[in-house]
This record gives structure tokens, sequence and C-alpha cells, in this order.
């Protein structure tokens, strides 16, 4: 019998439950949607999460879609998955917990007597500590992004090629290979000896199914690579970065790309306009250096200094 919080399968069965993390404001019970399917024959453990960040949605969507079609008697090993991690912020559409105002991504591994973020990161992180690996379901919040998997470990990490080989397995096409912040389960994962990445599933209001077909592909690659389902599995080449050149806007007004994503960047070709309400150039911004287009605001209208786009760097393919 295998268990995650009230969830309980035995070999070659499905079940769902709650994973117990604290209690609402009225003394209510906060139980995060979880999910065990344990295989009829022996094999590794694979961990999935989604929606560390409350915005974020297509994750959801993909173990959604995924954990129905995972047939446990065709399954060697177990797959725990936990659907929503932010609790507060799905509640509420928001990024980042309310109740602590903390982004729960940057809160790993945890603290089973701190804030809100850090108990419920310690104790999704008691159950992925015991997987051989992680995907951790992100996207680009309410940015447009490419479909990419982030290698966040580092690349001097002992564990850093295994990651990216789960990586290129899960098979976006895109890979970002740079060290994350400290605190993200893709950093502290790799750190206790288990290959963790971060597939950043698109960017979207709401969700995108384009998006969630990747995810779903993703989990299946995986899962047919790493041998806990029958299939075969030839990771495609993926184009890597390894950072961003980030740009904002020089006057305020309204954006127009010349760029779109995934389209290649040459040092001073324009990346995108900034108009006055009629039409009237205000700003030109050009590109600092090669890249690929990888990630823009969704809405036009911007302030001085605010936020448009990220060109990524240090490209090649592997």
């Amino acid at each position: 019998m295998t268990s995650l919080g009230t969830a309980e399968a035995a070999p070659g069965e499905t079940d769902t439950g709650r994973l117990v993390v604290g209690e609402t404001r009225d003394g209510g019970e906060v139980g995060l949607p979880v999910a065990v399917i344990n295989g009829d024959r022996d094999g590794g453990t694979l961990y999935l999460q989604a929606a560390s960040d409350g915005d974020e949605l297509n994750g959801i969507g993909v173990i959604q879609r995924a954990v129905p079609r995972i047939d446990p008697a065709e399954l060697s090993g177990t797959v725990l998955a936990v659907g929503i991690v932010n609790y507060h912020g799905f509640q509420v559409a928001e990024h980042r917990n309310p109740i602590d105002d903390t982004k729960m991504n940057r809160t790993y591994p945890g603290d089973s007597e701190g804030s809100s973020s850090e108990r419920i990161s310690a104790a999704t992180f008691d159950v992925a500590r015991e997987a051989d690996m992680i995907l951790d379901l992100h996207q680009g919040s309410t940015s447009r992004m490419l479909n990419e998997v982030r290698v966040r470990c580092g690349t001097r990490h002992r564990l850093h090629e295994q990651c990216l080989t789960l990586a290129k397995v899960f098979g976006c096409g895109y890979v970002l290979d740079q060290k994350g912040p400290s605190g993200q389960l893709a950093r502290v994962g790799p750190d206790e000896g288990i290959p963790t990445v971060d597939p950043e599933l698109g960017g979207s209001v709401g969700w995108d199914e384009r998006s969630i077909e990747y995810g779903v592909r993703g989990i299946f690659n995986v899962l047919r690579y790493y041998g806990f389902l029958d299939g075969e599995v030839t990771p495609e080449e993926q184009t890597r970065a390894s950072g961003f050149d980030q740009y904002g806007s020089p006057s305020g007004g309204l954006v127009r790309f010349e760029k779109d994503l995934g389209e290649r960047v040459s040092r001073g070709e324009t990346l995108f306009t900034v108009r006055g309400v009629f039409g009237t150039i205000k700003a030109d911004v050009t590109a600092d250096g090669n890249g690929i287009f990888w990630r823009s605001r969704r809405l036009p209208q911007v302030a001085t200094g605010e936020y448009v786009c990220s060109v990524a760097t240090g490209i090649d393919t592997y």
C-alpha cells in the first residue's frame, strides 16, 4: 500500500485524497489535492506538482489530463502528484500566497513550524524527497512565453547532467540552463540527490491547451524513457539558453512588437516600439546582442521603466 495524505493505493490501483498542510482563518483544514498511482510492478517513483504559484494554472491542466491516462496495471513503480501547492493563492487567483505574501517557490525545503508557505513547502517536500525524480510544473505567469524546461541546479552541480537529460526527455524544444534563486524546488531537489526540472509551460490568462498538451506529452516521455511505462522515447534536439537580457520601456505608451516568440534576434534589431495613443513613435528599442525572443508582456500599455520582454542569450543546441 502506498499513501500520500488520505490517498491510499495498493499495487495496480489509483486513489486521490487530500494532504493536510494547516488550517484556514475559520479553523477549517487546508488540504492539498493529491493522487497516488501505484503500479502493478516494482519500479521507481516520479513526483509531480503544480501551482506553487497560484495563478499558474497550466500545470493543473497537465495533471488533470495526465493522471487519468496513467494505467496502474501498466505502470512499473509509483507516481505521486500534488495538484495544487499554493492553496491560498489559487483560491484568489494570485501568484503569491496571500496569507504571508510569499512566493512559494522560494521557500523550499520549507519549515514545518514556519510561515504558511514554509509549512506547505515542508509538507510537499517531505513527499518529493522520497522520489527518484521531480517535475515541478510552472508557466510564465500571465506573460507570453515559449514552452520550455528550466534546469536550475547550476552547471557545476553534481546532478547537472542528469537534470539536463531529464529536461531533454521532457522535450518542450527549449531549455533554460541557468542556476535558479535559492529556495526553488528545482534547486533544492538536486541538492538532495534527486534530478529535478521546472517545466515552464507557456504563459496565459487561465490556461492554454497547447501548452498543456506539451506538458502531458512531456510526462509520458519521462514515464516511458525511465521505464515506468513500456515504449521507446528518443529525445529530440533542444535549443538551450544560459541567460536572459531583459528590456523595459524607456517611455510610457503602447508597445508594438517587431519580433514574435521563438524568433532569432540579432544585435541592433528592433524588438519593439512604444507609440502614443495617436500612433507617434516615442521609442524604438533594439537588441543588445544575439539571441531568441523568449518572453513578453501580454498587454500593450506600459509605463516608463516597466518590463516589456526578454531575449534569451548564450544559445546552443544539445
